[in-house]
């Protein structure tokens, strides 16, 4: 039986910064368990392979949700990354950390140490931002930040518009404010993506101390006691064991870490012994507190020249693959949103509650919501989709079989609470009044979803239940707090209450959702772990 120091569960995001940071020690033994293959797919690399990523099983869960009441009982596509790198590897490339007040809110929880000045070190420790070193960025770290490759003349007009419309133009919604409207930066490098597996595995795989298994799918936990010894796995179709003297760390994300500990025993007693699971330890909040980050998008007709549309097929699209070939520019090199807004709903409120993802550009509507396919339509359009940032609906991830292979039971709770309504509506509002403004007067025709037959709340509200959908930001199943906390999981070391030599690093441990992508917060709570982790080795 193999023998190490530390065994991570999962190379996501957080599992692909751990071992890089445990395996620097020559001494420290690492094994990292990926289910998923190798991320060597071009289409992993290519920036705007997403479209093609985001619906590919081989390098992708592709989880459905339960019907969802909220949203006519739509069920929703919720792709996770099953690849070296995880979601990083398929996801949007979009960089945005949050606000500082999303940190001193889990502070002000009981989570000691996780508040916006002790987070911020590791923001910049991870990153190398193209703008340089200041007093909220670093330059060094494993991770690129930098500028989109190009404007376009339709963003260049949706930014002035939303000057226009009341929002202060942002040069940096990472920096000292995140309210306003700019162009985001991407994690991306010489036109590539830079996923957590190429900015902190790949430089460390040949390190003789760090062993990284593929096709690896974790069946369960194993425990002496209430003390983590090793996990139980499947590759190529055999049964495997290997222990770990010092930590096992879970790392598989909000749905499949709360999954693993479920399977191994952890959870709530009443639900594991329905599935005939011999209850290792009673820690009910282990799947609840799920929250998402939920869009709606406004899609207008363009009626000129320089939709993402017109370079999506034929000729200009075969000039946009030898750009990208020859330069690393173009169409290839851009994420599903070029344009952020962050607004807030009320004027009353002291942050932003709304965030705009926005691209000059339109997806085809019917099968991005049946298949959370991304193709763009054949007409030019302009999309303006508001994204509620601090959700108070919550959800559950749930076991529906003692199986791993089984997927669990996502129940996300989409608009359940009215003031998850309000928002979405005064999101869908706020576009209206950025579309509205004399800049984008001579670029767009006219709004062809949800249309001007929606006019009330009411009609944009059912215009949300009907068109809404995720933007694959689940977090919250492992949630951080205090042992008086009976729903809490993981204490503010990211230990499991109740067990040794057992912790969850991943966005399940979030406990509230931060103001924006999930992606930034995710590596940084993985360097503040390896930290910690680090210190309290013996």
């Amino acid at each position: 039986m193999a023998q190490y120091d530390y065994i991570i569960i999962g190379a996501g995001s957080a599992g692909c910064v751990l071992a890089n940071r445990l395996s620097a020690d020559p001494q420290t033994r690492v094994l990292l368990l990926e289910a998923g293959g190798p991320d060597s797919s071009p289409l992993i690399h290519i920036p705007a392979g997403y479209s093609h990523t985001i619906k590919d099983p081989k390098v992708n869960w592709l989880y459905k949700t339960q019907p969802t009441p909220g949203t006519k009982d739509r069920v929703h596509v919720w792709p996770r990354g099953k690849v070296l790198g995880g979601s990083s590897s398929i996801n949007g490339l979009l960089y945005i950390r949050g606000q500082s007040q999303d940190y001193d809110g889990w502070r002000q929880m009981g989570n000691t140490g996780w508040g916006w000045d002790d987070v911020l070190p590791y923001f910049k420790k991870a990153e190398d931002q193209q703008h340089g070193a200041d007093a909220f960025h670093g330059t060094g770290g494993p991770l690129s930040v930098t500028d989109v490759t190009e404007s376009n003349p339709i963003s260049d007009a949706v930014v002035k518009a939303g000057v226009e419309a009341g929002l202060p133009k942002n040069p940096d919604p990472n920096g000292a404010s995140q309210e306003g409207i700019g162009y985001y930066q991407l994690t991306v490098k010489n036109g590539k993506r830079v996923s957590a597996a190429v900015a902190y595995l790949h430089p460390v795989m040949k390190r003789p101390n760090l062993t990284v298994e593929t096709h690896a799918l974790a069946k369960r936990i194993l425990f002496r006691g209430r003390r983590a010894i090793g996990v139980s796995y499947r590759q190529d179709g055999q049964d495997l064991e290997a222990r770990a003297e010092k930590e096992i760390i879970l790392c598989g994300g909000a749905i499949n870490s709360p999954q693993l500990l479920q399977l191994s025993g952890i959870g709530a007693g009443e639900h594991l012994r329905s599935l005939k699971i011999e209850t290792v330890h009673h820690l009910p909040g282990v799947g609840e507190n799920l929250q998402d980050h939920f869009i709606a998008g406004l899609l207008y007709r363009v009626i000129t020249k320089g939709s993402l549309n017109e370079r999506s097929r034929g000729w200009p699209l075969v000039k946009e693959i030898a750009k990208w070939a020859l330069l690393r520019k173009g169409l290839l090199t851009m994420s599903p949103a070029h344009v952020f807004a962050f607004a807030k709903s009320r004027p009353d409120l002291e942050t932003p509650d709304i965030q705009f993802c926005i691209l000059p550009g339109t997806l085809d509507s019917d099968k991005f919501l049946s298949e959370g396919k991304f193709e763009l339509e054949r007409e030019p359009g302009l999309t303006l989709a508001p994204i509620i940032l601090n959700p108070e609906s919550r959800g559950s991830i749930r076991i529906s079989s003692p199986s791993p292979e089984e997927p669990p039971a996502i129940e996300p709770n989409y608009l359940d609470s009215p003031r998850d309504q309000q928002v979405i509506v005064a999101g869908l509002k706020w576009g209206r009044t950025i579309a509205n403004q004399s800049a984008l007067d001579s670029f767009l025709g006219h709004e062809v979803s949800p249309g001007p037959e929606a006019k009330t709340d009411e009609d944009l509200l059912e215009f949300a239940r009907n068109a809404g959908s995720t933007i694959y930001h689940p977090t919250g199943t492992c949630r951080m707090g205090a042992s008086s906390d009976p729903m809490a999981v993981v204490d503010a070391e990211l230990r499991v209450h109740g067990l040794s030599h057992l912790r969850v690093v991943d966005a399940s441990v979030m406990p509230l959702i931060p103001s924006g992508n999930t992606n930034a917060p995710t590596i940084m709570i993985a360097e503040k772990a390896a930290d910690m982790i680090l210190k309290s080795a013996p």
